[in-house]
């Protein structure tokens, strides 16, 4: 059954594992068999601790057989999962992509991993990312590039990668992630899976770190948006230590991730549908084909669409400022004390914020505030914004980032991400759902944003769409 476990989701596996038709010692060993099998060929799990792993799932196996069939067990009890390599596993490396971490051995697990934790996973190692997260290509001097499953000459997108073709590749239904310019998002869009940033606060920033923070954001990837809204349900909520905890109560299931004869339905659901977000993105061609077809799916599902767009004249400034005060912040004094430690890009990155003016931070805090008032007069009357994921399709992982889209040169490594990137200051929850596939066969995402607070429907579009397209069942092959 190994094969089978191994493209299971991760609802049908916990429910499995709970009711004893497989054990979770059975899970483990088919997660790290399909690891043998095609993580040499993607380089994504970068670090395994397999011992303590088979150990934990043969504990939890204990733990159902001791509770009996009328027991009440976590909702992902003995499920196996890597994690993205900047949350925090305590006694298991955490190395940021970076070789200022590489001996760095955690002593707490990060929030998201303990609520996954809590809730019964297990633990079996870290994927791959960005040197310190920055960028979406997955590639650092510690540990080497993630390649693309669907083209092993293609780039996995990042900063979660790693996540991304893990969860493609089959050696796991979803795992963690984090997003601050579209490292849930774009890596979605580049592996054919689904990537969701969550609205801010509902996955909160916790003492130790900076409860304050609120340009990034954990999330989830997976297959299919049912297992997104399980995650959601497990690992989200307030915090003691985290003072923008959203929302004040539980986050709760969605009917879809319930009920499997649920049938979705769009009818009376307002889409502003804008694929280049009201003139602001250059689209490759085979992106915005594939990008635009999707309007006909979402009206024969019942929507109606508008072109129109939330106004993000001042996205740009927010983001690019608060990302440069936000990476000084983090990583300023360590420039300071190692700058031959840090890439190129990175380093410039960290400087800009370290360079700031406090006459800039005041207007990037104006622009937020035009922002908001922005996204508010757009939700006004529609539901949700349709509109691209990534300007391109997975380009070739020996380069850095692409410097130009259709001719056009970008200005720097921050550039040619603005579909997400624009997005992110707005607070809003969005994810990234496959929509097809260009003539060479790489994958392609649509991006779903709503009002902030209104994760539900926004999962519940997206689950609409997924299953009106099937997209995400076409797996690659190795």
């Amino acid at each position: 059954m190994t094969d089978d476990l191994t493209w299971l989701s991760m609802r049908r596996l916990a429910h499995l594992i709970a009711t004893g038709e497989v054990s979770s010692e059975e899970a483990v060993r088919a997660h790290f068999e399909r690891i043998d099998a095609v993580n040499p060929a993607l380089n994504a799990v970068i670090t395994e601790d397999r011992e303590r792993a088979l150990a934990e799932a043969r504990e939890a196996d204990a733990a159902r057989l001791e509770m009996g069939a009328d027991g009440e067990l976590p909702a992902l009890h003995g499920v196996p999962m890597t994690h993205k390599d900047t949350h925090e596993t305590a006694g298991m490396r955490t190395a940021f992509g970076s070789p200022l971490f590489t001996d760095n051995i955690p002593q707490k697990d990060s929030l998201i991993i303990a609520r996954l934790r809590a809730a019964g996973i297990i633990t079996t190692g870290k994927t791959n990312v960005p040197e310190l997260a920055a960028g979406s290509h997955t590639f650092n001097q510690v540990f080497g590039t993630t390649v693309n499953p669907y083209d092993r000459s293609k780039s996995a997108s990042g900063s979660s990668g790693g996540v991304g073709a893990v969860i493609a590749a089959g050696i796991q239904a979803a795992g963690d992630g984090s997003d601050m310019g579209g490292s849930l998002r774009t890596p979605g869009s580049f592996n054919n899976v689904v990537g969701f940033r969550p609205s801010n606060g509902f996955i909160p920033h916790a003492l130790p770190g900076d409860p304050w923070a609120w340009l990034a954001q954990s999330g989830f990837m997976a297959r299919e948006v049912g297992d997104v809204a399980l995650l959601m349900n497990v690992a989200s909520g307030p915090h003691r230590l985290a003072p923008q905890s959203q929302p004040p109560t539980d986050f709760d299931l969605p009917e879809f991730a319930l009920d499997a004869d649920y049938q979705p339905n769009l009818a009376g659901v307002q889409i502003g549908f804008a694929p280049d977000l009201g003139g602001r993105l250059n689209v490759e061609a085979e992106v915005a084909a594939v990008v635009g077809a999707s309007q006909d799916v979402f009206a024969e599902l019942g929507a109606e669409l508008t072109e129109e767009c939330i106004n993000l004249s001042a996205a740009a400034e927010v983001f690019r400022v608060q990302r440069a005060y936000d990476f000084a912040a983090l990583y300023g004094q360590l420039l300071k004390a190692q700058p031959e430690k840090f890439k190129d890009f990175v380093a410039w990155n960290i400087q800009m914020g370290l360079d700031l003016g406090v006459e800039e931070i005041i207007a990037k805090d104006k622009a937020r505030g035009r922002l908001l008032l922005a996204v508010d007069r757009f939700f006004a009357d529609h539901d949700v914004l349709v509109t691209t994921t990534s300007q391109v399709l997975p380009f070739d992982a020996s380069i850095e980032y692409p410097t130009q889209i259709n001719g056009v040169e970008q200005t720097d490594y921050l550039d040619w991400m603005r579909a997400a990137t624009l997005i992110s200051p707005t607070g809003c929850p969005s994810i990234s759902v496959p929509a097809g596939f260009s003539e060479s066969g790489l994958p392609v995402g649509i991006q779903i944003v709503g009002k902030p607070g209104a994760d539900v429907k926004v999962l519940q579009v997206a689950h609409a769409f997924e299953a009106a397209t099937g997209h995400a069942q076409h797996h690659p092959t190795f």
